[in-house]
């Protein structure tokens, strides 16, 4: 066997605190001989590396560079304990550092620099001892990323600006730079944090132990705690009440309510019962479960979701790519500005090049100060921050957007292309008129499409005849009839038909108790047995309106008539009205379908019957897409994800509605997954959209803003270098934060009727 020359390894990185980090890591390891790729992601702390280097030397380098590198298996990493602000602090070195150092800077502060005056020889000799302390880790840390990185990062500039504030004798002003950016640093990295421990907490919702079920001899049984990387199908496992279900599988013993919301966001529980799906990170409830493997832990929902929501982490916005190049050419462009500033004033204009003893500062101090508003770190930031909470929040709620891309595209869409079938109707039939001859409610009108069928003891004794009949057969309609048979509790009232036969297409007939029984539709009625006028012209209306009237008989009496259909999904109008108070207007539906049925369901669903596009070919839909974006803009297009994958790559936004055997599937071909398979989700992923779109703007806005202004002061000699590190940092922490709100807003709102 060959084997792959560029294998690609992934390893969890520890001590990343900035995106000034990730850089001079992916610049470290990049250099490596053998390496072909390497990606940093700062926002899921992760290294990707590709190529012929061993492990070793990746970790040697990143130990070099001042990095710990873990997980080399590709396991996503465990969310680590939440620790409090205090506690994080006292466990960063820098911190501790920073913590004797501001002391010793407090005497020189108070007689120097805030006074007006020198600071005391004593006074500023203990700020150069603090200086020494808090920043002999940031010159070491500028070293490593000149020798191994070949880049100026935040810390070969942060080098420079203290070396020569202690050459020009602003020995306090040094103390404080570099104790400021070792508390900032730490500050950074705990923001930093509680931002990667929040995606991963949906990262980890499965666990990594089972409880294997074992035959031990005549009816018994015995059980085995083993990795769930040791499952493979067809095992069974014990899911004890409250226990987290480790893979994806089928219930076989046993009934509970399942807490989903850990995939779905759905916050109420569901009654899962032998024959039911369950899937991994789901919560099982009150009751023992007894669970057959269907799929290898790898392979499980929620080891898709965690693909999923680590490639979206990977995969930069456009808006990302444009603020990294702009980014690039601003630090050198800084730099190359701080040296001018050393440099004209004195030579062109016979300005001070060091302090003037009148007071002020010269144009060295302002080179070096403006250094340290070089730094990119806030600049850079403020996007993957916000876009990243923006996906992790959407994934916490069921929502799964396949990166920052499509995020942003999502946000931008101006007109929405709904498919019909299993989209804003549920994609199964149902019985939605059932009225017998002797019906004792005068019938059900075949518009109604309840969801409870009223009680009828005729209407029930026909659906007990038909039930029989259909007991056995995998037809769509036939299961419909079952399940509401089933729903009703008529089920057993006869045992199933015998002599059954098909009708080829019309339908099928047997015996039920000695008597014949057929269950057909009105053309086969037509040609070959008794039924009511009144009935025929309703089964035609219905068929017409894209339905399956059932007609039923027994022996050569007509019983009535069994009504099979799509029914419209009860979120369906709510989510369209929600989407047109977000300014959504332009909403089609786009189907294969007759237009009669369509249009029904687009009165149903509060859509105008003149923006049904009916009986389409699957090119079809795709020249309707190119129209609407000509006429609106761009466009997303909502399908089921199983059969409209061609309409759904063709939008701008594909998003499919997931259903429970399709998940796998609409993960695949969408850009958007709802996970629980409702249309209810659709305006809350517009909310995230355009939520993120405004943190980013903002985050962006704000550190420009903050450069800027500090820029003008350091200039005009009213900034302080110790000043421009409290902006550059707390300009950084400031939009982690703002960015980090994305995490928990904007929330679903509940799903109107």
């Amino acid at each position: 066997m060959n084997q792959d020359p560029r294998p690609e390894r992934r390893f969890s990185v520890s001590g990343m605190d900035c995106a000034s980090c990730a850089r001079q890591l992916e610049a470290g390891v990049g250099r490596i001989e053998g390496v072909t790729t390497c990606a940093v992601d700062f926002g899921s702390a992760t290294l990707r590396v590709e190529g012929s280097a061993s492990p070793e030397a990746i970790l040697a380098r990143a130990r070099a560079l001042g990095y710990d590198l873990s997980d080399p298996d590709g396991r996503p990493p465990q969310a680590a304990p939440k620790a409090g602000l205090l506690t994080y602090l006292a466990a960063r070195p820098e911190a501790r550092l920073a913590a004797l150092g501001l002391p010793l800077i407090l005497p020189g502060l108070l007689l120097g620099e805030l006074s007006g005056r020198h600071a005391p020889l004593w006074a500023a000799s203990l700020a150069l001892l603090a200086a020494a302390l808090t920043g002999a880790p940031v010159l070491r840390a500028g070293w490593r990323s000149l020798r191994f990185g070949r880049a100026i990062d935040m810390t070969v500039l942060m080098s420079i600006a203290g070396l020569g504030a202690v050459a020009i004798g602003a020995w306090v002003e040094a103390g404080m730079l570099m104790s400021l950016f070792a508390v900032g640093e730490a500050l950074e990295g705990y923001t930093a944090d509680r931002a990667r421990r929040a995606v991963q907490s949906l990262l980890t919702a499965a666990p990594r132990e089972a409880t294997r079920i074992r035959e031990a001899g005549a009816s018994q049984v015995r059980e085995e705690i083993v990795d769930i990387d040791q499952l493979i199908p067809g095992d069974w496992i014990l899911i004890h009440p409250g226990g987290r279900i480790p893979v994806d599988g089928r219930i076989r013993a046993g009934a509970s309510s399942v807490d989903e919301a850990a995939l779905t966001g759905e916050p109420l529980p569901v009654t899962r019962a032998s024959g039911d799906a369950v899937r991994a990170g789901t919560v099982n409830g009150e009751g023992a479960l007894e669970v057959e493997v269907l799929l290898p832990a790898a392979d499980s929902t929620l080891a898709r979701i965690v693909r999923m929501v680590e490639q979206a982490q990977a995969r930069q916005a456009p808006s990302q790519r444009i603020i990294d190049r702009f980014a690039a050419v601003y630090t050198p462009a800084i730099v190359l500005l701080a040296g001018l500033t050393v440099l004209l004033p004195p030579l062109l204009f016979g300005q001070p090049l060091l302090d003037p003893p009148e007071g002020g500062h010269g144009w060295l101090y302002r080179g070096l100060a403006l250094l340290v508003v070089a730094c990119p770190c806030a600049l850079v930031i403020g996007a993957p921050v916000a876009t990243i909470s923006a996906i992790a929040n959407a994934a916490r709620h069921g929502v799964l957007f396949k990166g920052g891309a499509v995020l942003e595209r999502l946000a931008g869409v101006r007109a929405i292309a709904f498919d019909k079938t299993g989209t804003l109707t549920q994609g199964r039939p149902a019985v939605v008129t059932l009225q017998s001859l002797a019906c004792q409610l005068g019938g059900h009108a075949s518009g109604s499409d309840r969801a409870s069928l009223l009680p009828c003891p005729p209407c029930d004794e026909m659906l007990g005849l038909a039930m029989a009949v259909e007991r056995r057969s995998n037809h769509p309609a036939a299961r419909a009839v079952v399940a509401e048979a089933q729903r009703r509790g008529v089920d057993d009232r006869y045992t199933a038909a015998e002599r059954v036969e098909s009708l080829t297409g019309l339908g099928v007939r047997g015996a039920v108790a000695g008597q014949p029984v057929v269950v057909a539709s009105h053309r086969y009625f037509d040609l070959r047995l008794p039924h009511d006028a009144e009935h025929c012209a309703a089964a035609d209306r219905e068929a017409l309106e894209g339905r399956s009237p059932l007609l039923v008989s027994q022996g050569e009496t007509y019983l009535g008539r069994i009504t099979v259909a799509d029914r419209v999904r009860g979120s369906s109008r709510g989510a369209l009205l929600r989407l047109r108070q977000l300014g959504l207007e332009a909403q089609v539906m786009l189907t294969g379908d007759i237009r009669a049925g369509a249009e029904q369901v687009a009165l149903a669903v509060g859509l105008d019957p003149s923006q049904v596009q009916a009986e389409l070919m699957p090119g079809d839909k795709l020249a309707a897409i190119e129209a609407l974006r000509r006429a609106h803009g761009p466009v997303a297009m909502v399908g089921d994800g199983m059969n409209d994958a061609p309409a759904l790559a063709a939008a701008d936004v594909g998003i499919a509605v997931a259903g429970p055997e399709g998940t796998a599937q609409a993960m695949e071909s969408a850009d958007i997954t709802l996970m629980q398979g409702d249309l209810h989700q659709l305006p809350f992923a517009f909310r995230v959209a355009r939520a993120a779109r405004r943190g980013v703007i903002l985050n962006v806005a704000l550190a420009l803003a903050l450069k800027l202004a500090f820029m003008v002061l350091v200039l005009s000699g009213l900034g302080t270098m110790w000043m421009a590190v409290l902006a550059d940092v707390g300009g950084t922490v400031l939009v982690t934060l703002l960015g980090m709100r994305l995490l928990g807003a904007p929330r679903p709102e509940p799903a109107l009727g």
